[in-house]
């Protein structure tokens, strides 16, 4: 399995640190691309460089639309943006791909792979939510962040996960990371 995880600026790098180490922990191939604002989230809210994020993943350019990964030919099973700014799912949501994560994600579409975009944002304009609906016409699954709460997290972390869970539920792949509804907690 392969998969792009992008980031970009918005908050919420907690959720795409997470994936990643998860991903890194099941064995999954992990294409990582961030915005410059992404990455600068990623360091102020978690403390975590692009070079740490090498550790577990393949950190790649965002001005680099040369990559492997901005390839319809290169064979992955879909991406995730994470946390998805609003700035970058407009982009996506209306064709504009100049940008090696942008194009990444209009190139899952174009091929029929799954994206995932979790938007971070609150409250929404009707111009985002148009956005959205876009995005979940062309066949994005559009999975805001908001963690439930039935597996009584007592710890941010354990938020996270939620999250996280529920995205690699979308990849289908099976994880430990949070017990599912009707389980024991």
């Amino acid at each position: 399995m392969r998969i792009v995880v992008g980031i970009t600026g918005a908050s919420g790098s907690l959720y795409a640190y997470t994936l990643i180490r998860a991903l890194h922990e099941l064995g999954v191939e992990t294409h990582v691309v961030a915005t410059e604002m992404g990455e600068k989230v990623m360091q102020f809210e978690c403390g975590v460089s692009m070079e740490e994020i090498k550790n577990y993943a393949t950190v790649v350019s965002n001005k680099n639309l040369f990559a492997n990964i901005a390839s319809g030919s290169y064979k992955t099973n879909g991406m995730v943006i994470v946390p998805c700014s609003m700035n970058t799912l407009g982009a996506i949501a209306n064709g504009v791909g100049d940008t090696l994560l942008s194009r990444t994600a209009s190139v899952a579409l174009k091929e029929k792979r799954k994206l995932v975009v979790v938007p971070r944002e609150s409250p929404l304009t009707i111009i985002h939510i148009n956005n959205m609906k876009l995005l979940a016409e062309a066949g994005a699954d559009i999975m805001p962040a908001s963690p439930g709460f039935y597996h009584r997290p007592r710890e941010i972390w354990e938020l996270a996960n939620f999250m996280v869970a529920r995205i690699l539920d979308a990849f289908d792949l099976d994880h430990q990371l949070l017990p599912r509804w009707g389980e024991k907690v």
